[in-house]
């Protein structure tokens, strides 16, 4: 969540084969990767460097290659003697029979190295195949990438992780001008991995929002939070309620479209309408929802629960978008009721307080009633086929009534009312998403001792076991942490241009992607990761 909610990669072309040094790759226990490489086949290698021009056809002349240099790194490389691939006039994208569904993917990357596209057609010489194979192991995400006899074959189980293959051979041609010889066998640690992005208090065209996702694309990132309803705007056209919309916002067929090159791109968006905190701009058109404690002093941007027409309200908003954006994923919210952060809140707040004894019975307090509310609305996602998500602090530990088990909890502090350390969520099976606000919060003006996050930093210290803070959990749940978002608030709107927050997200989000994709230390340091970034980028 926001903090104020708080206290609230040009590479020199690669001229063929590679160095004779290699590497084994081997990945920690319980990574679901591999170890070493085969015996039967040479070994795994991880970078490239120049040797002399290739003759037409691979002999043992040529030293073992070296892994193809991209962010994220690749998790396994096999060495091969062989000139690589690049692309040459003749040379064409094609998919292979059966593979029709990767015609998005298979024009993308011809546009992108300047070749033919060419269909579904056989692959000739110097051509780039992409097929799928059901069949094959490691996951919709996973893929292989074999570069021999002057062409590439990229596969994998689904469309996504052929798509990841087009972005890894994208790359390794920009970075230093061709693809090396080999195999790549590849996929990520987590399956959740993207960019979170505050447009409600800054807005933001949707000509930037889409540069964002080519930019996560290429990154191997395939979530998007748009967090579009705050106390200071809501930024999406609405048929519903018109009245709650602000000046500056996006219209339906500019979502569509967002949501659209999301799935060409394999990048779910993730909306979000907090409830029943920070829905100041939808209260501003609707005062009566306002909530007042005892004295008739109003409660910033909180609605009052406990009014029949505040879950009406809401649920006819989340209905429209619901049906707007469509997807695998809804977030709720949940955080910061002012309602909660109050001394005593049943004596600030009585009128909730007589709403949950009436729903909850005797015993029943405030924090269940916002549960509830947690809950319900939860089911009006689900009726659409969207996953709940919350914010941490808006599932609490001693409520009679508790957060729907298959709410995944999105965990950014330990500071705020309700925020409870992560193993206790972690401890009851609860499966959380990484969003530490010590590491992953770019908040615009840096205010509350915020600070902008440095690529470096999350290179060098953060992984997905850091939750809370600096310190990491056990590693033995890890498999209930699905991953991280990077994300941008927008506190103080006008601390930074559209493009200086997009130059500033830069080398912390490729950090990120990079530390989520492949589990352990990585390879390059930080000056070798950042010099990478440069040449790609300049490809």
């Amino acid at each position: 969540m926001s903090p104020s909610r708080g206290a609230l990669a040009a590479g020199a072309a690669l001229t063929a084969a590679v160095a004779v040094t290699v590497t084994v790759l081997v990945w920690p226990e319980g990574s679901g990767e591999r170890g070493a490489t085969d015996a039967s086949r040479p070994p795994a290698t991880s970078a490239l460097s120049p040797s002399p021009s290739p003759t037409p056809s691979p002999t043992r002349s040529y030293p073992l290659s070296k892994a193809p240099r991209t962010i994220p790194a690749v998790r396994e490389h096999t060495a091969a003697r062989g000139p690589g691939w690049r692309p040459g006039k003749d040379s064409a994208v094609v998919v292979a029979d059966g593979g029709g569904a990767l015609a998005d993917e298979g024009k993308l990357l011809a546009g992108e190295l300047k070749i033919r596209y060419r269909g579904e057609v056989p692959a000739r010489a110097g051509d780039v195949e992409l097929a799928l194979t059901p069949k094959a192991a490691g996951g919709p995400e996973s893929y292989t990438l074999r570069t021999a006899d002057g062409r590439v074959r990229i596969s994998g189980p689904g469309e996504a992780g052929v798509f990841y293959g087009t972005r890894t051979l994208k790359q390794s041609v920009r970075a230093d001008g061709a693809m090396p010889e080999g195999v790549v066998r590849d996929r990520p640690a987590k399956p959740q991995r993207g960019l979170n992005l505050d447009i409600a208090r800054k807005h933001y065209s949707a000509s930037w929002i889409e540069d964002r996702l080519r930019e996560m694309a290429d990154l191997k990132l395939n979530q998007l939070g748009l967090h579009f309803s705050d106390d200071q705007a809501f930024r999406i056209e609405s048929d519903t309620h018109p009245e709650v919309v602000s000046a500056d916002h996006l219209t339906k067929a500019q979502v569509r479209h967002i949501v659209a090159l999301a799935r060409r791109l394999h990048i779910e968006v993730v909306p979000e309408i907090d409830s029943p905190g920070h829905l100041g701009a939808v209260l501003r058109a609707h005062p009566g929802l306002q909530l007042h404690n005892a004295a008739g002093v109003a409660s910033a941007g909180s609605l009052d629960i406990s009014k029949p027409g505040a879950a009406e309200l809401l649920d006819e908003l989340l209905g429209e978008y619901t049906e707007l954006f469509g997807g695998a994923f809804w977030h709720l919210g949940g955080d910061e009721y002012r309602a909660l952060m109050a001394r005593d809140p049943a004596a600030s707040y009585p009128q909730l307080q007589r709403a949950a004894v009436a729903k909850y019975g005797a015993g029943a307090g405030i924090a269940d009633l916002a549960t509830g509310w947690l809950n319900d609305r939860a089911d009006v996602v689900r009726a659409h086929g969207m996953r709940p998500k919350a914010w941490n602090d808006g599932q609490f530990r001693d409520s009679k009534v508790r957060a729907d088990r298959d709410i995944e909890v999105e965990y950014w502090t330990g500071k705020e009312y309700g925020a409870r350390p992560p193993e206790q969520y972690l401890r009851e099976g609860r499966k959380l998403l990484n969003l530490n606000d010590e590491y992953l919060y770019y908040v615009l003006g840096q205010p509350n001792d915020f600070v902008y996050p440095t690529g470096e930093r999350i290179y060098e210290q953060w992984t997905p076991l850091v939750l809370r803070g600096t310190t990491p959990v056990p590693a033995r749940y890890s498999g209930q942490i699905l991953g991280g978002r990077f994300a941008v608030w927008g506190d103080f709107p006008n601390a930074q241009t559209p493009a200086q927050v997009a130059a500033g997200i830069r080398m912390p989000l490729r950090a990120t992607a990079q530390k989520l994709w492949v589990p352990g230390k990585p390879a390059l340091s930080w000056t070798k990761f950042r010099a990478l970034a440069k040449e790609i980028d300049a490809g």
